[in-house]
């Protein structure tokens, strides 16, 4: 990337905040059987670092992992991390009691199978052996976001057992102080040495066996006089030599090479010292004060603070670095060893370093450089480092270090005080977590001990806190607005103070360390760890101190040596005009940029205000800077080029990545650590541009007001300034404000640590993106094998995340994750700063905007941005994919799949007027595309009819032009409303070329659907009714009847059916007679659908076509007769309720049986006459009753008045003899009285039923039968042989013929001599005769009947005398 270089002279501080970790850690105390020595020295705190060997492998459990440690008096606290994945576990604190942790005293050494902590204190040493990560795992491959750390199991560790802590000897007698300086080292075969300066001068080394073989602590003190000595059971076995203070080791270091270790001392007495621990001898002694130029009187004084660093590498072999701690002349002189024959050495000058008159912390030494890390008068943490080989200036690199909070909070007219304190206190870069809470535990003087607060509720707490203070103070109950502010100002401003001192006191710095590995340079501080990345070249140019910009002889961002000598003069420039911008005016230019006005204006407004304050003549002297300054177009032009971030290509990359390379990859820089470090990096790049681009913008509007006076170009370059530098330098300062606003924009609940938005994208989007792109554009062919470079890949990743964040370039990415991830809030605050200026998907932010609205309930501020939008669909990548994603058949245009995207968001949400709306736009994009034309008029017709517009939804059902689509959104109308009972707004829509459409819809869901619970019958009649189609309706309401009468077989069921009827004869009655005709429903039908699919019978094959039947016209009568009927079956059900399921379906005689049955005989007779049926069974039926009644007890009785009463009789007795027997008699006489009948056949029948059943006829019914056809009564006495009776017949019949009662025989005139002629029933009487003359019993009786009937019978009235003769012959005989 041309676009992107690194400054090889400088570095920034980034910091990482882990001091909760160490808070939180568990504290395992070490104790011996020893008392604190006399004396009490104290050691500074110091920190350090270890890096796994193979940390710098991509395909390594161990890459980008490392431990830091740090001491403070007797506790050492040990935190392991990893820039790849969250460890887990991985802080612990030891505490050793009555000790006191020496400089130098913790080394931390890996073998094969384990890491090895050495620590040394004043007393006693210790050895810690944990578990390697490769032992942990069994696979090298981790496909987990976290992992234990090496530390998890160090709670069941045993750190007092004798074979890994032991105490030190005290080799002189009386000796009350502990050694001063150590150093710890592990050799090749396993031992854990500890080399401790001991007070009197020499060294002590102290060796532990291997860790898993048996053995004895030993202890070896290294003399001048080469003489050895070895301790056996903490005994000293020989003499010692005298020792002199000027031996006394300051500074230790160690080195194996080949089988022996070489110790190496920087002593009180400015020597330099190297041992021999195999041969216990010194080999090699020099005075480091020949290498100081003008060390006078150095000598005479002993040294204090001279350290010592070993550095080894295989081209340059062991170096040595020594710092002079001389005052006011401090010093680095660089040594390498060199071996000679016969075991000699010596010592190779390389170089001599001075450094600056700050006070020396610690120092790192590499193949190739010196790091220094220093602190100044004030406290300030200094970092500077230069290469000893190659550089012949002595110029040390700058490291710009992380600056310490404000020490003051502007705060605007128009802000509150607390929360403007607040957002200060609780914003990423500023205070650490720890800091604010000890600050708060001193204001709230409480002994309560504040730990694991969640962010938001330490938010609280600190709010509480200092509301509480200042309402405590107050003694007066009224204030005027400003009196309260000031108080706010007051006691907000003192909490704020006390959380200045403690992160001053977090950020206090004791060491680095550089992996030897990545290159990485961490920064240890009390509270917190570093981390030192690359500085981009334009940053490095503006932040250079001046007498580092003086010296820059080239800049790396331009070739041409001219344009780079304008660059640099033209940074100067820019250094004066920051310094001339008041902390007032920066505030005013913040505020401009964050409400959105022209920076170009609020620039113009900064320098006239410079220019109305210009005390110091600073203007001026800009003005002589900016004459020297030859082209200063086009060293803008390239100022300007380097900081924009826009790019073409897309991040990504699709190289051939084999599986393990993948998943190492996939976890690469995805720890919360790495997220932070590289996050606040970018936060830190774009707050320096910004600042940048401020003070260019500013300038360039200086350059137009003095215009030729500065310009050598003359009026050209002024008009490339005013049209095209300019406003690309606004355009620039808008961005890099965006950038440092997002970078410090804290996510939407926040919980455990204040996540900022970018943080977010870098861990679930842009991470993976970058690092895809930088191994794809890698040369090695096999990524798995590279080196894990840190200042390179670092300055890469946050390089491309800028890339990534930069609202220029047409990726989209980060909107779309805090869409994803439900940042409203932030995401309107995005959208907000980019809108005036930024013309890259601006439709995308439309869309995005509008969703945020959607969210927020905001519904028609999201419609009018979705509105925006659509214009930009065609354009924009985020759009197209957007549109492109439809799972449902595309639309004709790209707008149109965007339309149907945005419509489906306002359904899901539940925004049905919106859709109206936005749908309604949509159909004029839709003219020539009527399949979407349809699919949006169905959408408007469906919202409509949810929100119960009918109208609107009948009128949009309308306009849908694909018929199929309209007849489902008719049918949906008619069920809905059906549903809703809105039956007036259905019936009385116009339904314009819909209507047999609509009667089918009807008639087909009438016919699907149970008939109780929905009524779709009635609908469909008062629909007819309702265009005076009476047919139609008589029609519905008869088949209406038919069903109810096939399947609702109850009393309801029964009365709507009797309703069903009578409506349809009332519809036919309205109708002209010749018209008043319907056609019978055929019962059981299979109604044919629109639309429903051929029907298959159970072998698969196409079920053959239902037979035609004939048509049946049925009219007014018919419908009568079936009203009829259906109220005889109603009446039926009213009366027994168990009939009404069989009356459903029963026929005209099977109703009149069960009517006869139930004793409903005139609802019978009234059936039997409508149907022209014969009455025989109903008077047999009640015959039956009578008969019954006649013999049955008290309960049947009191049953018969239900049914007695149910028939109406003609005459109403009261008397009290009155019976239900007498009743149902009086009943059967009244029927055989009111409907008479040819030749008597009802007398005739019941008679007939009577004497079947033997029982008596009534007199009334037999003088009421001989009045009508006597000979038939005789018939029937004969059939049924009451042989006394029908002669008592034949003889009242005989009387009245000869003139006697012939009244009770309908005789109207008797037979005389002038009458005709009548006659006797003579074969009946034949019979009679004969049949008694046959009867054997009561012979008696029938002589006397015989012998009546033969005087009686006049011998002229019969027709055979001598038949008669021949009877009574044979009689007599």
């Amino acid at each position: 990337n041309d676009k992107f270089q690194c400054s090889l002279k400088c570095d920034v501080e980034v910091v990482s905040e882990q001091c909760e970790l160490l808070a939180k850690a568990d504290v395992t105390e070490i104790m011996h059987r020893l008392s604190a020595l006399p004396g009490g020295v104290k050691f500074p705190d110091s920190a350090g670092g270890f890096h796994y060997a193979e940390s710098g492998k991509l395909l390594s459990i161990t890459s980008n992992r490392f431990i830091h440690w740090s001491t403070s008096g007797d506790t050492v606290q040990l935190l392991e991390q990893s820039l790849d994945t969250n460890l887990l576990n991985n802080a612990v604190k030891l505490k050793f009691t009555h000790c006191t942790v020496l400089p130098g005293g913790v080394s931390i050494q890996e073998t094969l199978n384990n890491v090895i902590v050495l620590i040394a204190t004043n007393q006693s040493v210790h050895r810690i052996v944990l578990l390697h990560p490769t032992r942990m795992y069994r696979s090298e491959l981790v496909t987990e976001f976290q992992m234990q750390s090496i530390f998890a199991d160090m709670g069941k560790l045993s750190l007092q057992d004798p074979t890994h802590s032991a105490i030190i000897p005290m080799t002189t007698v009386g000796q009350t102080a502990g050694p001063s300086a150590a150093t710890a080292w592990l050799s090749h075969r396993g031992e854990a040495h500890y080399a401790l300066a001991l007070p009197a001068g020499g060294i002590m080394v102290v060796t532990f066996p291997p860790h898993n073989t048996q053995g004895s602590v030993t202890a070896v003190e290294l003399k001048r006089s080469s003489m050895m000595q070895r301790l056996a059971g903490w005994m000293p076995s020989a003499i010692r030599g005298e020792q002199s203070p000027g031996d006394l080791a300051l500074s230790l270091a160690v080195r194996e090479l080949e089988d022996d270790s070489f110790i190496f001392a920087i002593c009180q007495d400015h020597k330099l010292r190297m041992w021999s621990f195999r041969d216990q001898t010194c080999l090699l002694e020099a005075d480091m004060l020949e290498y100081m130029p003008a060390c006078k009187g150095v000598k005479r004084v002993a040294g204090q603070g001279h350290r010592l660093r070993l550095a080894f590498s295989s081209t340059t072999g062991l170096c040595l670095a020594v710092y002079m701690a001389v005052p006011q002349r401090g010093q680095f002189t660089v040594l390498q060893l060199v071996a000679t024959d016969s075991n000699r050495y010596s010592l190779d000058h390389i170089s001599s370093l001075f450094s600056t008159q700050e006070t020396l912390v610690d120092f790192a030494l590499t193949s190739t450089d010196i790091w220094g890390l220093w602190v100044d008068d004030s406290n300030s943490t200094i970092i500077k480092y230069i290469n000893f080989e190659h550089n012949t200036a002595g110029q040390w690199n700058q490291v710009f270090v992380q600056p310490p909070p404000e020490e003051e909070v502007h705060i605007g007219v128009d802000q509150d005080p607390r929360e403007t304190y607040l957002e200060v206190l609780f914003s990423p870069l500023r205070f650490t977590a720890s800091a604010i809470v000890k600050a708060l535990q001193i204001y709230r003087r409480g002994s309560e001990r504040i730990v694991d607060l969640p962010w938001e509720t330490l938010k609280k707490e600190v709010t509480v806190a200092v509301e509480n203070e200042l309402q405590s103070s107050v003694t007066e109950f009224e204030f005027s607005q400003e009196e309260y502010r000031q108080l706010q100002v007051e006691f907000w401003s003192k909490f704020y103070a006390c959380c200045l001192q403690y992160q001053e006191a977090q950020a206090m710095p004791l060491g680095l360390t550089i992996s030897p590995h990545t290159a990485m340079v961490c920064l240890f501080k009390r509270g917190f760890v570093s981390f030192l990345l690359p500085c981009f070249a334009v940053d490095h140019l503006y932040l250079s101190y001046d007498e580092y910009l003086f010296s820059e002889e080239e800049t790396p961002i331009a070739e041409d040596p001219e344009v780079g000598r304008d660059i640099l003069q033209l940074v100067q420039c820019l250094r004066l005009v920051s310094d001339a911008v008041s902390g007032e005016m920066a505030y005013e230019m913040e505020k401009a940029l964050e409400h959105l006005q022209s920076p170009e204006r609020a620039a113009e407004l900064v320098l006239e205000n410079m220019l109305a304050n210009d005390n110091d003549n600073m203007i001026e002297d800009i003005q002589n800077k900016l004459q020297d300054i030859r082209n200063p177009t086009a060293a803008m032009i390239v100022l300007l080029r380097e900081m924009d971030l826009e790019t073409d290509s897309e991040t990504g990359g699709d190289g051939p990545i084999s599986l393990n390379v993948r998943i190492s990859l996939s976890q690469l820089y995805g720890s919360s650590t790495a997220v932070t470090v590289v996050c606040q990096a970018v936060c830190h790049m774009a707050m320096t541009r910004a600042l940048f681009c401020r003070d260019l913008l500013i300038l360039q509007k200086l350059y137009l007001r003095l215009g030729d006076n500065v310009f050598l170009g003359g009026g050209a370059q002024l008009l490339q300034l005013q049209q095209d530098l300019i406003p690309r330098s606004s355009h620039l300062l808008s961005s890099y404000y965006l950038l440092k606003h997002i970078s410090q924009m804290l996510l939407f609940l926040s919980v455990l640590s204040p996540q900022t938005v970018v943080e977010l994208f870098y861990q679930t989007v842009a991470r993976k993106a970058i690092i895809s792109q930088i191994y794809s554009q890698q040369q090695s062919p096999s990524p798995g094998n590279a080196l894990l470079h840190w200042p390179h890949m670092a300055s890469n990743v946050v390089n491309l995340l800028a890339q990534l964040l930069w609202p220029s370039n047409p990726g989209f990415q980060f909107p779309e994750c805090l869409m994803a991830n439900c940042q409203y809030t932030q995401l309107q605050e995005y959208v907000r700063l980019i809108g005036p200026w930024c013309q890259v998907n601006v439709g995308s932010c439309r869309f995005m905007l509008g969703q945020c609205y959607l969210a927020n309930g905001e519904g028609q501020k999201a419609l009018q941005c979705f509105q925006e939008a659509a214009t930009e669909v065609e354009k924009e990548e985020f759009l197209m994919r957007l549109t492109g994603a439809e799972e449902e058949e595309a639309a004709s245009t790209p707008r149109l799949q965007y339309y149907n995207k945005v419509l489906r968001l306002l359904e899901d949400v539940g925004l049905p007027e919106l859709v109206i709306q936005l749908a309604t736009l949509a159909i004029t994009e839709a003219i020539n595309d009527v399949r979407s034309q349809a699919a949006l008029w169905t959408r408007i017709f469906k919202h409509h009819l949810d929100l119960g517009h009918n109208s609107q939804a009948y009128e949009a059902l309308t306009q849908i032009p694909d018929s199929s689509r309209q007849l489902d959104c008719l049918r949906q109308l008619v069920v809905v409303l059906c549903e809703r009972s809105q039956l007036q707004d259905l019936v009385q829509f116009s339904y314009v070329n819909l209507h047999d459409e609509v009667v089918s819809i009807i008639e087909s869901r009438a016919r699907a659907v149970d008939l109780l619970a929905h009524n779709y019958y009635e609908l469909l009649y008062a629909f007819h009714i309702n265009r005076h189609n009476y047919r139609k309706a008589g029609t519905v309401m008869f088949e209406y009847g038919m069903r109810l009468g096939r399947e609702v077989r109850t009393r309801l069921g029964l009365q709507k059916q009797v309703n069903c009827y009578l409506a349809a004869l009332n519809c036919l009655r309205l109708i002209r007679p010749e018209y008043a005709w319907i056609v019978q429903p055929t019962s059981g039908a299979m109604y044919e659908r629109p639309g429903a699919s051929p029907k298959r019978n159970y072998d698969g094959e196409f079920a053959a076509d239902p037979v035609k039947r004939q048509v049946d016209i049925l009219e007014l009568k018919d419908l009568e007769k079936e009203y009829i009927l259906a109220r005889s079956r109603l009446t039926l059900a009213q009366h027994h309720q168990p009939s009404a399921a069989i009356a459903g379906s029963a026929s005209a005689v099977e109703m009149v049986a069960l009517l006869v049955q139930t004793g409903l005989f005139d609802c019978a007779l009234s059936l039997c006459q409508t149907f022209k049926l014969p009455l025989m069974s109903v008077f047999e039926g009640l015959a039956f009753k009578c008969i019954k009644l006649q013999y049955s007890g008290e309960e049947v009785q009191n049953e018969a008045w239900n049914w007695l009463a149910a028939n109406q009789l003609s005459t109403v007795v009261n008397t009290k003899e009155s019976s239900a027997t007498d009743e149902a008699w009086r009943l059967l006489a009244s029927y055989l009285e009111k409907y008479p009948s040819p030749n008597a056949q009802h007398y005739r029948c019941v008679i007939n039923k009577l004497l079947s059943h033997g029982v008596p006829l009534p007199d009334w019914l037999v003088n009421a039968y001989k009045a009508v056809d006597a000979a038939s009564l005789l018939r029937l006495y004969l059939n049924y042989d009451l042989l006394e009776a029908a002669a008592e017949l034949v003889l009242e019949y005989v009387d009245a013929l000869l003139g006697k009662g012939h009244q009770y025989f309908g005789i109207e005139r008797p037979l005389s001599a002038t009458t005709p002629s009548v006659w006797l029933p003579y074969t009946a009487i034949d019979q009679l005769l004969q049949a008694l003359n046959e009867t054997q019993t009561s012979a008696a009786v029938s002589q006397h009947l015989v012998h009546q009937l033969l005087t009686s019978v006049p011998v002229k009235m019969t027709r055979d005398l001598s038949q008669s003769h021949r009877y009574l012959r044979a009689y007599k005989s």
